[in-house]
């Protein structure tokens, strides 16, 4: 029902404040939005929310963000691109703490539906190795060979909403996400993904004159890459099923990053000489979704061609870029 209490957890990040966003649009009253950030960094923020600034690490604060509600998004994490989950492995680790308090909080005030954002990071590496990779099925996180830190902490989180779906009855629900792109998120500061940061290369050159280009790795290491609005649809769309096993969330449109280089200078209308930093955390050599099993239960699979979804990532990125030079605000509040 659109007045009872919906909690995304993580709010003040990319997913969940589109996430926020999406629920407004559809009517929905009673919106509690949580991160661990101060509100002026929150990417997108809306006053007719209930906007909490709490630490989810901590269970008493899992307690309370969850008081009273009926349904959960857990986007909540310690995390970023290659460059950041590569560095800092014990900070995504402690993630774990996050979903097991919510989780037992969850228990413990009757949450309906509880919704755990998982990551194609959990599939093992040894199928991982070639750029012309076979894509991923669900049944490929077994046996378990993760990214080591962050894939270890999605997988082990996993676990646990099965068991605490299992034990207490709780209606969990775990997406594997795939590389989500789009505006309003981090294109710097290094939590930034490959679509983001290779936005803000490409402008940068533009804006500089200096029509260059590092590349991390040797550009032919090949992924999917998933626009928020199919994210969007795909997390709801499994949150309120009836479908209880971990399932992709992902494109299936497979691009080098070299190919999605070839994509942003296009938009942009400029050719760069490419520099290639082999020494540069660049993750496994290939990664793609496996849509098979979504496509049979739901009839359904993300669809936003990349080519589509990054001139609209390019142009906020290129909007907000001008407007920090200039002095400008660079955050959406509502």
């Amino acid at each position: 029902m659109k007045n009872d209490i919906v909690v995304v957890c993580g709010g003040g990040g990319f997913i969940g404040g589109h996430l926020v966003g999406d629920l407004r649009r559809q009517g929905f009253t009673r919106i509690r939005s949580v991160d661990v950030k101060p509100q002026t960094g929150w990417y997108q923020r809306y006053e007719d929310v209930e906007n909490l600034v709490l630490d989810l690490d901590d269970k008493e604060n899992c307690y309370r963000a969850l008081q009273g509600a009926h349904t959960v998004y857990n986007l909540a994490a310690d995390m970023g691109g290659m460059g950041f989950i590569e560095n800092n492995k014990a900070l995504c680790m402690l993630s774990v703490l996050i979903n097991t308090h919510l989780l037992v909080a969850a228990k413990d005030v009757g949450i309906q539906r509880f919704f755990y954002a998982s990551s194609a990071c959990v599939y093992n590496g040894d199928k991982q190795k070639d750029p012309n990779v076979t894509a991923l099925k669900e049944a490929d996180a077994y046996p378990a060979l993760p990214e080591d830190g962050y894939g270890w902490e999605k997988l082990f989180s996993e676990r646990m909403c099965r068991h605490f779906r299992e034990d207490y009855g709780i209606t969990t629900r775990v997406a594997r996400y795939h590389n989500v792109y789009g505006p309003h998120g981090t294109y710097d500061g290094g939590r930034e993904k490959a679509p983001a940061a290779t936005c803000r290369k490409v402008i940068q050159a533009v804006i500089s004159g200096k029509h260059e280009i590092e590349i991390w790795g040797d550009g032919l290491q090949t992924r999917s890459f998933m626009y928020i609005d199919d994210c969007l649809k795909g997390t709801q769309m499994l949150t309120h099923s009836d479908f209880v096993e971990p399932i992709n969330i992902g494109s299936s449109e497979l691009v080098s990053i070299n190919q999605l280089v070839d994509i942003v200078e296009e938009i942009a209308g400029v050719k760069l000489k490419r520099s290639y930093n082999l020494g540069a955390p660049k993750g496994v050599n290939g990664r793609n979704s496996d849509n098979t099993l979504i496509q049979k239960v739901f009839g359904w699979e993300p669809s936003t061609k990349l080519r589509d979804g990054m001139e609209k990532t390019y142009r906020w990125i290129h909007d907000e870029m001008v407007a920090r030079k200039a002095g400008k605000a660079v955050r959406s509040y509502h």
